[in-house]
C-alpha cells in the first residue's frame, strides 16, 4: 500500500474540474490514475469508478467539454441550505446530525428513484466494479450512519454511485438491501481519512470547508499528514469564479473543466513531490 487518490464530492462542475486536473497532471507527467486505492465520494465516486477502472483522464476531460445537451440543472435553494445548517448545527453525535437530515431527504419531493440511477447509469461509461480497490462513500438516510461500498459489498456499482451522489433535498435517496442512502459528502465531502495507512496520498476537493458537525476536508488532511505524505488541491480562485455558485449547473461544466486544466499548472510540484517515487 503506496499511493491513495481521494476525489471529493461537488456536483457536476466538481466532476468536470477534477477531470481537468487530472487531464493536466497526466499531460505534466504526473499520472494520478495509477492509484494503489481510489476513494470517491459524490462528484468524486463518478470520477473515481472510471479512474480505477482505467479510463483515460485527457478523454474524460474532452467529454466535459461537450454541450450538455438534455441535461437538467438543478440547485441546492436557500430553503435546503437553512434546513441543512439547522441539521447540522443541532445537539447530539454527528451521526444523529446526519439522520436529521436523512429525515429531510426523505420526505422531499423529488424525481423517481428510479429515473436518477437512470440518470447515473447515463453518466457512468463503467458498470463494474473494477479489480484496483474504490471505495464508494454514502450515508444511511434512516440512522445517519456512514457507509463505505466496494467490490465485495455485494451491491452494484451504478447503484453505490447513485447513493454517494443522491443529495438531499435535490436526489432521492437510493434503496440498497432494504435501506435508503444519500450523499456521502453528508459526513465529509471528501471522507479523506479512509486513505489512512497509505504512505503517499492526493486529494482532489471541489469543496473543502464543513459545517458544523460536517468535517472539514482540510481536518482529515492534517490527521493524515502524521503518517502520510499529502498534497490537498481546493479550486484556486480562477476555478472558484468558473465554478459559480451552483454546482449543479451543467451549462458551467466546460468551464470548470478548462478551470482544472489551467490549475494543474500551478499545483504540479506539490502534487509531484507527494506523489512521484
Amino acid at each position: 500500500m503506496t499511493r491513495a487518490l481521494v476525489l471529493g464530492g461537488g456536483g457536476i462542475t466538481g466532476i468536470a474540474w477534477e477531470w481537468g486536473l487530472l487531464a493536466g497532471l497526466a499531460e505534466a507527467g504526473v499520472d494520478l490514475t495509477a492509484a494503489d486505492l481510489v476513494v470517491g465520494t459524490s462528484a468524486g465516486s463518478v470520477v473515481g469508478a472510471q479512474v480505477a477502472s482505467g479510463l483515460d483522464p485527457r478523454e474524460r476531460y474532452r467529454a466535459q467539454l461537450e454541450p450538455p445537451d438534455g441535461e437538467v440543472a438543478a440547485a441546492l435553494g436557500p430553503g435546503v441550505l437553512l434546513r441543512y445548517a439547522v441539521a447540522m448545527v443541532g445537539p447530539g453525535t454527528p451521526a444523529r446530525a446526519r439522520a436529521r437530515i436523512g429525515r429531510m431527504a426523505l420526505r422531499a419531493t423529488t424525481e423517481p428513484e428510479s429515473a436518477r440511477i437512470q440518470v447515473i447509469e447515463s453518466r457512468l461509461p463503467v458498470r463494474e466494479w473494477p479489480d484496483r480497490p474504490l471505495l464508494v462513500t454514502a450515508v444511511d438516510a434512516g440512522s445517519g450512519e456512514f457507509r463505505v461500498f466496494d467490490r465485495d459489498s455485494g451491491v452494484p456499482l451504478v447503484r453505490a454511485v447513485a447513493a454517494s451522489c443522491a443529495v438531499p433535498g435535490v436526489w432521492p435517496p437510493v434503496t440498497i438491501d432494504g435501506q435508503r442512502f444519500m450523499d456521502g459528502g453528508m459526513r465529509s465531502s471528501a471522507n479523506a481519512d479512509l486513505a489512512g495507512g497509505y504512505e503517499r496520498v492526493v486529494v482532489l476537493a471541489p469543496i473543502a470547508r464543513g459545517l458544523g458537525q460536517l468535517t472539514p476536508v482540510a481536518t482529515q488532511v492534517e490527521a493524515l499528514r502524521a503518517r502520510s505524505r499529502v498534497a490537498l488541491v481546493t479550486p484556486d480562485p480562477a476555478a472558484v469564479r468558473a465554478i459559480g455558485r451552483n454546482v449543479l449547473d451543467p451549462s458551467r461544466r466546460a468551464q470548470a473543466a478548462r478551470a482544472g486544466l489551467a490549475q494543474a499548472r500551478s499545483v504540479l510540484g506539490q502534487v509531484r513531490e507527494v506523489w512521484a517515487d
